[in-house]
């Protein structure tokens, strides 16, 4: 049932409505979602398609090749959403300790964090590395399809109040200082310090079209791959696999399964949890 109308979704029309969507924002726009989770597609759609009182999805769909900005608000709705400072304790935790362990043996490190999640996924980690005695030599590259997006993610601040909200789920992760040292305030809002974000390098890439572009010594992606379906998702772990340095670290979002791309090629650092150390 359709929740503006009342009029009984048909299933098969409405399927074709997200791959006419899909298709157009692909053909006028560049941005391929084609391969993505159709199931989470259609959530985030739909619910685009309700905040802005939409009957349907070929509505949004005259919107987005005709309406300024529009194309700009489907991205949005559907790529990676934001993260939160140390939103995921446990999650940080782990990555600590793999990438510490990893890391510290090699004079000149990179991590890749693919799609990442905003400034606070990027930031998350340059704080643990920091604290890991790390982040002076190593470089993070964060990568975004989106070029609007990604000059969001450049020139970002936060809400200063939210490194207080913060301080508890750095705490959790292993952290032992205060949270709030690693950032510059003004007028209500937080930075990262300037020494810890010149270490990380902003660019625009695509995972679904993209090739290899350098050798990473640890890449980690656990919010972007739920996103893909089973092709795309293939793609990427055998684009990351190549991207992996030898004994590089690999951070997901759910174990490998022995079918999955390269999985072969996997030593687990941790008795549960999709971390991984890259052995041949």
């Amino acid at each position: 049932m359709n929740a503006l109308t009342g009029v009984p979704v048909d299933t098969g029309l409405a399927e074709l409505e997200i791959e006419l969507l899909l298709e157009a924002l692909y053909q006028r726009f560049g941005f391929d979602y084609r391969s993505h989770e159709r199931a989470i597609l259609r959530r985030r759609l739909q619910e685009l398609a309700r905040l802005h009182a939409l009957p349907n999805l070929t509505r949004l769909q005259e919107q987005v090749l005709h309406a300024p900005g529009a194309a700009l608000g489907v991205v949005r709705a559907l790529a990676v959403q934001p993260a939160a400072l140390f939103d995921r304790p446990d999650w940080a935790r782990r990555q600590r300790s793999a990438l510490a362990d990893s890391l510290r043996p090699t004079a000149l490190p990179k991590v890749w964090l693919p799609e990442v999640a905003g400034v606070g996924e990027a930031w998350t980690l340059a704080v643990l590395l920091a604290e890991e005695k790390l982040y002076g030599r190593t470089e993070v590259f964060a990568t975004l399809s989106s070029d609007e997006l990604l000059f969001e993610a450049r020139e970002a601040t936060l809400p200063a109040t939210m490194l207080v909200e913060a301080q508890r789920g750095y705490e959790a992760s292993g952290g032992t200082g205060r949270l709030a040292d690693y950032f510059e305030v003004s007028d209500g809002r937080a930075r990262l310090l300037p020494r810890l974000r010149e270490r990380i390098t902003w660019l625009q890439y695509c995972l679904v079209t993209d090739g290899s572009f350098n050798e990473f010594h640890a890449i980690v992606c656990c919010r972007a791959l739920p996103d893909f379906g089973p092709v795309l998702r293939q793609r990427v772990l055998r684009l990351f696999r190549d991207s992996l340095a030898l004994f590089g670290v690999l951070g997901i979002d759910r174990e490998l399964a022995p079918g999955d791309a390269a999985a072969g090629d996997y030593q687990p650092l941790f008795d549960d949890g999709a971390w991984y150390k890259r052995v041949r």
